[in-house]
């Protein structure tokens, strides 16, 4: 079946990105927008190594973050191995045995009645308003595993068939790329929320806001969802402040505020830890001050693609905002430094800019 004018688009979309300068899971979020033009699916989800020997994970708001921390709960877990031919956390034998895009039926490793009766089923994908799915585990060149992306129907919709396998799988090499780590640059970032949060020394949750919660949600995953006590690394952080209180009390110095730095495909996360008057009937309590920040490119695509310019002049404003010379951006785009300038010209008449100053202050301003 011919493709759509939308569907061409995203495909040049998801090639561009591939090309770009920037990747990583960081990219799940445009990456899933153009997937919607090509596949439909309701929901989306990438299952990635955290690279502390465990597993993260990106859902898209459709599913929601509500029932999440449920699948890393050990009662599910067991239930997902009696009913999957493997667990979603068996990243590691996904990456040795499942190859290409599979169905629900290939997952599986019961009938589809025995899945809708068990615990896996009922705590994680009905809640969630998921049931049918595509899954595709994504490698490098070299066999390494990057992650798994997850696309889900509900029990009402038609099931996927035959043609939205073949376009997932067309997909795949472009995926990959995209996908890899790329090195971690947080100073090629917008800042995108900060909040805060208040806690005991011992790090038992005392107040919080609901920019934090969803910052912390972030930032933390599953790990997040025992609201009354901070995550391991984060109560780490406490001790620091304490020690480093008590150090300053010695020396007279004033300690140096201690902080934690996170990154996954939501972003990087900065957490600063410090002292807080007592709160009334609490004790000694610490605040603890949570920065969201984006990469300039995550930041920068869905501001180039709501603008809808020509896939020529799409990819030389995005090259143009990166700030690379206007000679490298011909020689990258394989077109002729005439053609480049006659690009930058009609793209600066369409946004109303005179400068590229401008062009990336329109860009990259803050949503």
């Amino acid at each position: 079946m011919p493709l759509t004018r939308v569907q061409q688009r995203a495909i040049e979309h998801l090639q561009q990105m591939a090309c770009i300068d920037f990747n990583g899971p960081q990219l799940i979020e445009p990456v899933l927008h153009e997937l919607h033009h090509l596949i439909g699916f309701e929901s989306g989800a990438y299952f990635y190594p955290d690279g502390h020997g465990g597993l993260d994970a990106y859902l898209e708001p459709s599913i929601g973050s509500a029932t999440i921390h449920t699948y890393f709960e050990p009662e599910v877990m067991a239930s997902e191995r009696k009913v999957m031919r493997r667990s979603g956390h068996q990243f590691a034998d996904a990456v040795r045995l499942d190859h290409g895009v599979q169905v629900l039926e290939q997952l599986l490793a019961v009938p589809i009645s025995e899945l809708v009766r068990s615990d896996f089923y009922n705590l994680t994908l009905l809640p969630a308003e998921v049931f049918d799915c595509l899954s595709l585990v994504l490698r490098t060149p070299q066999g390494v595993g990057l992650g798994t992306l997850k696309l889900y129907r509900s029990a009402k919709s038609l099931r996927f068939g035959a043609q939205d396998v073949t376009m997932l799988g067309r997909l795949e090499p472009w995926l990959a790329r995209i996908f890899q780590p790329g090195e971690v640059d947080t100073q090629d970032s917008v800042a995108h929320d900060s909040a805060m949060l208040v806690a005991t020394p011992q790090g038992r949750l005392l107040w919080t806001s609901p920019l934090a919660n969803q910052l912390m949600a972030l930032a933390f995953g599953p790990r997040w969802h025992r609201r009354s006590e901070l995550p391991p690394r984060l109560q780490m952080l406490l001790h620091q402040l304490q020690h480093a209180s008590h150090l300053g009390s010695w020396t007279g110095a004033a300690p140096a505020l201690p902080q934690l730095d996170l990154h996954n495909a939501s972003g990087w996360f900065s957490l600063r830890a410090t002292q807080m008057a007592a709160a009334a009937g609490e004790g000694q309590a610490v605040g603890i001050q949570i920065t969201h920040r984006v990469p300039r490119v995550a930041h920068l695509l869905p501001a180039l693609r709501a603008l809808g310019l020509p896939q020529r002049q799409h990819e030389l404003a995005y090259w143009l905002a990166r700030g690379l010379p206007e000679a490298q951006i011909a020689e990258r785009m394989g077109i002729s430094a005439n053609t480049a300038t006659y690009h930058r010209r009609q793209i600066y008449t369409r946004l109303g800019v005179q400068t590229r100053l401008e062009l990336q202050a329109r860009l990259l301003a803050p949503r």
